[in-house]
């Protein structure tokens, strides 16, 4: 039980650290306020997910504080700060059907309704600052629909689920070792 929880604790601090440094000093950013496209910046998340619950909140925290300490505007960390939903919903849902990402089929239906969750939220984030108009001068003057809708809404979503597959490909050679550590007894 100890062991496990320690466990736990290293791999989110990992993850978290992976998630805090990618905000930060990734190349490869896009700010268009309100959205915001960094490659890579869901992976800790998603792989926190296919971890455990309490895995997957803890990173998305820490994610949250690196957009805060990568000097995003505060629409955008707000954004981030609503991966705590799919990351909990996705990590509750996998913690129940832990044989969901083995198959295609199944994969993709659940990256995509995740990611659906995850772009729905950031816009509902986003909504309160384009009607109280509180960055004049951004992407905003574009309109509801090109700025709200597709930059975060569409955007985010297909973020999701190219970082959802990254994150994929790297979990599955560390699945069965995180699952034969976390078995009680088994030989290491």
């Amino acid at each position: 039980m100890k062991r496990d929880k320690l466990y736990l604790i290293v791999i989110s601090a990992m993850l978290c650290a992976i998630g805090i440094i990618i905000p930060m000093f990734s190349p490869l950013k896009i700010v268009l306020e309100p959205a915001s496209f960094t490659l890579g910046s869901h992976i800790a998340i998603f792989i926190a997910m296919f971890v455990s619950p309490v895995c997957a909140l803890a990173v998305a925290l820490g994610t949250t504080v690196g957009f805060l300490l990568g000097g995003f505007p505060i629409v955008i960390v707000l954004r981030a700060a609503t991966h705590i939903i799919f990351a909990l919903c996705g990590a509750l849902i996998l913690m129940k059907k832990p044989n969901l990402l083995d198959k295609p089929v199944p994969t993709a239906i659940f990256a995509t309704l995740i990611s659906l969750l995850h772009g729905i939220s950031e816009v509902l984030v986003v909504i309160p600052f384009y009607f109280g108009n509180q960055l004049k001068g951004t992407y905003y003057s574009n309109g509801f629909l090109i700025s709200v809708v597709l930059l975060v809404g569409v955007g985010t979503v297909v973020h999701s689920l190219i970082d959802f597959a990254i994150a994929r490909v790297i979990w599955v050679p560390l699945k069965n070792m995180t699952r034969r550590y976390l078995q009680p007894d088994s030989p290491k």
